[in-house]
């Protein structure tokens, strides 16, 4: 992969993994054939441009455990002091699990 996307953090804090992450790209662009491995995200609201499209796909056979230093808040802009306002937000759970369950189709382990 090589330009920029946004992305869904799915690993836990890990002891002695306190710099690392494993990460699920998001795509603007529905997949030609839909797999097990992709799910449908609608954001409500938005992401900041420029990912503000209302929905996004997950690519769940891309995953990746990067250091948290490769990734980049998104900002929402600044606040009446000056101080960057970043876009962080925790999915449903009901949605993080159907996410988790790309992720097994995506890793051959949906049949366990």
């Amino acid at each position: 992969m090589v330009k920029r996307r946004p992305c869904i953090v799915v690993s836990p804090k890990l002891p002695d993994r306190d710099k690392l992450c494993t990460i699920v790209p998001l795509s603007t662009t529905a997949p030609a054939k839909p797999r097990a491995y992709n799910c449908e995200l609608v954001l409500d609201p938005p992401l900041p441009a420029p990912y503000d499209a209302p929905s996004m796909w997950v690519k769940a056979d891309m995953l990746q455990t990067v250091a948290f230093h490769r990734l980049a808040l998104l900002t929402r802009g600044k606040d009446g002091s000056g101080q960057r306002v970043y876009d962080t937000r925790v999915l449903p759970a009901d949605k993080l699990a159907e996410i988790r369950a790309c992720i097994a189709h995506a890793l051959g382990f949906d049949g366990w």
